[in-house]
């Protein structure tokens, strides 16, 4: 048995899905969007000025949570045409047991829908004392990271397990444990604060955005120290365009700030390149993984961000991505889970099966 500080925890913030932007007279067919869309899509409405722009903007925050694929008739009957792309991972749990052999697995994990409930107070996601005891014993066995959009100290706050290593707002602010025999820093537990010059800029606008949307009946500003959320999950549909022509005035003075979308939130943050795939890159290779082919990452997510670190599994041919959904979605995940609790069952199979294996290898 490892010890518990084989744990890498990123935290990352999400964004999320818009429609499509069309003419009015286009506009007679819905369209899903890629994410390669969303992103040419959020590149416009910062180009953008005036009523079309906060349009634009309402229509994004209608679209928020990451786009479902429309089903036809057929596909009512018979959902079998995403789950044969994109199987259980319980179901297919013996397969992705078996390539990892001969290699080391690395556990990535998003905290928000993945570890814990969507709850509409983002400060009451708490995750279960049967959640918590599945990654701490997950960790026991493999390096494992959670990655979510939070502030490090807020989701440091909800996971509540020494040794672990958290990255927090998109894997800009990641820390260790000083004793981990992995990241010797001397005493230094912070790896990596690519945006620290921004800290400021950021103070300055939650200080802005909280003035100006207090006004706005179920409207939460939060500071997640290297970028800001707004959340509008408990804002009436009504008041999103004034939601969003306050955000807009804001972030017209910054710049060097972007804004991006989760789950019912809008985010600012710096214009730096990195997000949840970077910060996957980054730790692999903090672990010593970089370029090694004895390596078996496996990350789960629910949201748009986590398609960043799907996409470099997918693009590096190595490791798999799960998504956490109940409905299907587009995604570069390999397999599914429906929702929290069956992450926690997949956890805890793992964790039998590595068991298993070390009681097996020891009568050899």
């Amino acid at each position: 048995m490892t010890n518990q500080q084989n744990v890498v925890v990123v935290d990352v913030m999400k964004s999320g899905g818009v429609r499509n932007m069309l003419a009015p007279s286009s506009l007679a067919v819905a369209k899903s969007l890629s994410p390669q869309d969303i992103k040419m899509l959020l590149m416009r409405l910062e180009t953008e000025k005036g009523g079309t722009k906060i349009n634009a903007w309402v229509d994004s925050m209608r679209a928020s949570s990451p786009t479902r694929i429309r089903s036809s008739a057929t596909d009512d009957k018979n959902e079998n045409p995403w789950i044969d792309h994109h199987p259980s991972a319980l179901n297919m749990f013996e397969k992705i047991v078996a390539a990892s052999k001969g290699k080391q697995i690395v556990m990535f994990l998003d905290y928000d829908g993945t570890l814990s409930p969507i709850v509409e107070d983002p400060d009451q996601a708490f995750m279960t004392r049967e959640m918590r005891a599945a990654v701490r014993d997950v960790a026991r066995y493999f390096p494992t990271a959670i990655v979510t959009g939070r502030c490090r100290d807020k989701v440091y706050s909800f996971v509540k397990l020494a040794g672990l290593y958290y990255a927090g707002s998109h894997g800009m602010d990641i820390k260790g444990p000083s004793k981990s025999r992995k990241y010797k820093k001397g005493n230094q537990g912070v790896l990596f604060q690519p945006a620290s010059e921004f800290l400021p800029m950021i103070d300055e606008v939650y200080k802005a955005l909280v003035e100006k949307t207090k006004s706005i009946p179920g409207a939460k500003v939060e500071n997640n120290k290297f970028c800001v959320s707004v959340h509008f999950r408990c804002v009436d549909e009504k008041s999103w365009a004034v939601l969003a022509e306050q955000v807009r005035s804001v972030l017209n003075e910054y710049p060097k700030l972007k804004l991006t979308q989760g789950r019912k939130v809008l985010e600012i943050r710096p214009t730096i390149k990195w997000d949840k795939g970077r910060a996957l890159e980054f730790l692999l290779e903090a672990l010593g993984y970089a370029n090694s082919n004895d390596v078996l990452p496996v990350y789960i997510g629910d949201d748009r961000t986590d398609e960043d670190a799907f996409k470099v599994l997918r693009d590096r041919g190595q490791g798999f991505g799960i998504l956490v959904s109940k409905v299907p979605k587009e995604t570069n995940a390999s397999y599914s889970l429906q929702e929290p609790s069956e992450v926690k069952e997949f956890l805890r199979r793992l964790v039998d099966w590595k068991k298993l294996s070390l009681g097996r290898s020891s009568t050899i």
